[in-house]
């Protein structure tokens, strides 16, 4: 009867050693497709971050040749201004002188007519 006992325990501590041992082959096989699943999602991960990171790259050397282009594109605007500045400054010197010239042509142009009715005026005596 202990024998029989015994015997059933065994089978019965058998069966739960036996039952833990799959039960721990399929957490190891769980812990392992876990395990790869990681590996990959990592791989994946670094390949997303140099694919983000080529092209955050590639904007910033793409905006800096815009920066470049547009700093150029200042300076000849400002050359431009200086230029346009010089020459309206010349105009307006170039007016200015036009006009006193021709306010010194008027001067003469009415004292001549004042002499010419001046003449007129002793020819008639």
């Amino acid at each position: 009867v202990d024998a029989a006992r015994l015997a059933d325990e065994l089978r019965a501590e058998q069966e739960v050693a036996q039952g833990a041992e799959r039960g721990r082959k399929n957490l190891d096989c769980q812990v392992k497709d876990m395990q790869t699943k990681l590996d990959e999602a990592e791989t994946l991960a670094v390949k997303g971050g140099k694919k983000v990171t080529s092209r955050l790259e590639q904007k910033i050397t793409d905006l800096e040749t815009q920066f470049d282009d547009e700093q150029r594109r200042l300076v000849e605007a400002q050359k431009s201004q200086r230029r346009t500045d010089r020459r309206i400054k010349e105009l307006t010197f170039s007016q200015e002188e036009d006009n006193k010239n021709h306010e010194r042509m008027q001067e003469l142009v009415d004292k001549l007519q004042s002499k010419v009715k001046n003449y007129k005026k002793q020819i008639e005596e």
